[in-house]
């Protein structure tokens, strides 16, 4: 196989094609041709047997066509391993190249949820793929199927669950990862996402195709890949790198805060574009994305609460900020708590921020950055410098969420952009710390009892 740029083969100056090229791969039974199924959107589903040959779906959507190749499933029962690679397959092979000329955007690595995925499976998928070449890396998602099994919990959970080889194998991909649950064909959003995904991937490897030939199985050895596989799958110590301290593929990230203290600003700052409406007060949360510095980020700015307690916050209110942490679901790598930089916080607003950020749980602490607006304010006063200056209740604040800060100037868009890489980082280190990844969202029932609680406690 070989890498093509999509632009030489179109004559065109832009990498991007109107047409793209997906194919998914992996064993027997693990949910391709349903996931193809439930992508397309296709009404009639064909019988459930084990697919014999290369069958080409096709989605068409608003930014152009998509070619889906479903392919047999991999076997773990005998023969050489290598020798049942893509290119080795001739018939299979020869219908990729027909199917999906000039050559394959993404490659999805079908993994279903609930079944055992061995060191055996991982290695036999390994091989295969790197008869290609080891490149093949930079085309290939993990798509994870059955995720009406994961019960309400988030697929990060499950890879950090999963097992060394679950985790080697989402890392090996650049930690690109999706679940797709194929028994809710109605959910339109986890196929959009998926898009979306796909997307990212080609725009990151500037539209080229990974293309398949014939003769790249010769130079294949099984001994030599095996070899290779040794030097990436372990650390200098020997052991396997945990999934979470490579840096997250995407990022979920709720914005709260006091009534115009700059949520929107800093969002719009954060996804690089208009994508909330800033100088207005908020009246719904609203979620947005956007591609960012290598990373899918997802935001959802939420309506502004009282600044001094939180029975003073109106009670629809409240809802609408537990409906935007629901928009995250799973739940959000990190709440980001907007404060002006130029706030004087008393004792009584800092116990509002907190007994407002623990409507979402007692672990909100460790998932929590202060994120300081109209960082334009300070001049050349450092954060740091401010946060003595202001000293006490702030300190406290600072303390509660385990010095997790950060600051952002709306107004200077090329140093905001050198800000937004840094806040990023600190997110990454902030989830890279935490034992659970992300703050699960809990049900509307428990969060009303918590926050009723909350308020009857209030002094």
């Amino acid at each position: 196989m070989a890498t093509v740029s999509s632009s030489s083969i179109s004559g065109e100056s832009t990498p991007c094609l109107l047409e793209r090229h997906v194919i998914l791969l992996g064993y027997r039974g693990s949910g391709k041709t349903s996931s193809c199924i439930t992508i397309t959107g296709q009404e009639e589903a064909p019988a459930k047997q084990p697919t014999k040959e290369a069958v080409l779906f096709t989605k068409e959507h608003d930014s152009g066509r998509l070619l889906l190749l479903d392919t047999p499933g991999w076997s773990l029962e005998g023969g050489d391993i290598v020798a049942e690679g893509l290119d080795e397959q001739s018939t299979t092979s020869a219908q990729i190249r027909q199917l999906c000329y000039p050559g394959v955007h993404v490659l999805l690595l079908v993994v279903p949820i609930g079944e055992t995925f061995t060191e055996q499976h991982r290695q036999g998928m390994l091989e295969r793929l790197e008869c290609a070449g080891l490149h093949v890396w930079k085309f290939c998602m993990v798509l994870f199927t059955g995720a009406d099994r994961l019960w309400g919990n988030g697929v990060e959970e499950f890879i950090a669950e999963g097992g060394k080889t679950v985790q080697m194998l989402v890392e090996r991909c650049g930690n690109r990862y999706h679940a797709l649950d194929n028994t809710n064909s109605e959910n339109s959003t986890q196929v959009a996402e998926l898009l979306q995904k796909v997307e990212e991937m080609i725009q990151e490897n500037d539209g080229s195709f990974f293309v398949t030939n014939e003769n790249t199985h010769a130079s294949c050895p099984a001994q030599r890949w095996r070899e290779e596989v040794r030097d990436w799958m372990m650390t200098a110590d020997g052991e396997v790198s945990p999934l979470y301290r490579s840096p997250p593929r995407e990022l979920r990230m709720l914005l709260v805060g006091w009534q115009g203290a700059g949520k929107s600003s800093a969002g719009n700052m954060i996804l690089g574009g208009h994508k909330f409406h800033s100088g207005t007060r908020t009246e719904i949360s609203l979620r947005r994305q956007a591609y960012v510095r290598g990373r899918r980020i997802t935001i959802v700015d939420t309506p502004g609460w009282d600044w001094f307690s939180l029975r003073r916050t109106p009670a629809h209110i409240r809802k609408e900020i537990r409906r935007g942490a629901g928009l995250l679901h799973p739940g959000p790598h990190a709440l980001l708590l907007v404060i002006p930089v130029f706030s004087s916080l008393t004792s009584k607003k800092r116990r509002a921020l907190e007994n407002h950020l623990e409507m979402f749980g007692k672990e909100v602490s460790f998932h929590t950055v202060v994120l300081f607006s109209c960082g334009d304010w300070l001049g050349p006063t450092s954060i740091e410098e401010q946060i003595q200056r202001t000293g006490g209740q702030l300190l406290n604040l600072m303390e509660y969420c385990w010095n997790y800060y950060h600051v952002i100037d709306s107004t200077n868009a090329e140093k905001g952009k050198e800000q937004v890489s840094d806040l990023l980082t600190k997110v990454e280190e902030m989830v890279a710390q935490n034992e659970r990844p992300f703050l699960p969202v809990m049900l509307n029932e428990e969060m009303e009892d918590q926050t009723t609680c909350g308020i009857c406690t209030l002094q």
